[in-house]
């Protein structure tokens, strides 16, 4: 049995168990392990903070199944305000390196603010077929790959039979695709609810998924927009808080500095007692 300290964070919704890297680790063992919502401590999945050679840390997400994911919003916040509590960063703004690239955070008090890598291959407008039913959707990667579906009647939608389908679609194989159903509420507020790979399930928030959903739905309501500095959207999650996303527009669908904010608490700590 190893004993592994931990501390438990939430974000929006999005909980995750946060661990220092360990040396020969089966991380993808733990994850499982620790994120079961019966025999662990239960969580969407497992960070763990390292270092890095190319940024101030490094930051690895686990998902609850044992992939390892890209990038994960809600979770750089968390991990953002567990450094500034934990590691007495000695920058305000400081880096993390991960798998979809560096991004910066800054951190006050519960929030934080952290900006991600630039979004890439947008393509809005496909057309499939799930269920012998013909759906619209937008795809965008915001660190992982989103698809966005506009609906009516979000609470009424079977997110997580309809979102299970279109994530295993073949148009997005091999690695498929995180499923936010997205309904508008107002001018520059839109509500949301995300099927996520790794979980396998809807959960109560994601922060990717908040800004693949911002993205394209501000796309579509400013279709004449070429070009506009600090464009902003808020997302409504499952769990009732509210996201907010802040971008740049360029010619071409060209979107960069973008910037997401939002609280992440710490809720536990302790040690794991880990039979690995």
């Amino acid at each position: 049995m190893v004993n592994v300290p931990f501390v438990k964070m939430v974000g929006a919704g999005n909980d995750f168990i946060i661990i220092d890297a360990h040396k020969n680790f089966d991380y993808a063992a733990f994850a499982k392990s620790v994120c079961a919502r019966q025999n662990g401590i239960g969580a969407d999945g497992v960070l763990i903070l390292d270092k890095s050679a190319r940024s101030d840390y490094r930051m690895r997400i686990i998902n609850a199944d044992g992939s390892e994911a890209e990038m994960c919003g809600n979770g750089a916040r968390c991990m953002a305000v567990y450094i500034a509590g934990h590691k007495n960063p000695v920058k305000a703004l400081f880096g993390m390196e991960t798998l979809a690239g560096e991004i910066l955070a800054e951190v006050q008090g519960e929030t934080a603010r952290v900006r991600l890598s630039n979004p890439k291959d947008y393509m809005p407008d496909l057309n499939i077929t799930v269920a012998k039913q013909k759906l619209q959707v937008h795809y965008i990667d915001t660190g992982v790959p989103h698809t966005v579906l506009f609906v009516d009647g979000l609470q009424e939608v079977n997110a997580g039979s309809i979102g299970a389908l279109i994530r295993n679609h073949p148009r997005f194989a091999p690695r498929g695709a995180n499923v936010n159903f997205v309904e508008r509420a107002r001018e520059g507020m839109v509500a949301v609810r995300t099927y996520e790979r790794g979980v396998e399930a809807e959960t109560l928030a994601c922060g990717t998924g908040a800004v693949a959903s911002a993205l394209v739905a501000y796309l579509h309501a400013h279709p004449k927009v070429k070009k506009f500095k600090g464009a902003s959207m808020r997302v409504v999650t499952a769990s009732k808080e509210i996201l907010e996303i802040t971008f740049d527009l360029d010619e071409g669908y060209k979107i960069d500095n973008v910037w997401l904010k939002g609280s992440a608490k710490l809720i536990a700590k302790g040690e794991y007692f880990y039979n690995g």
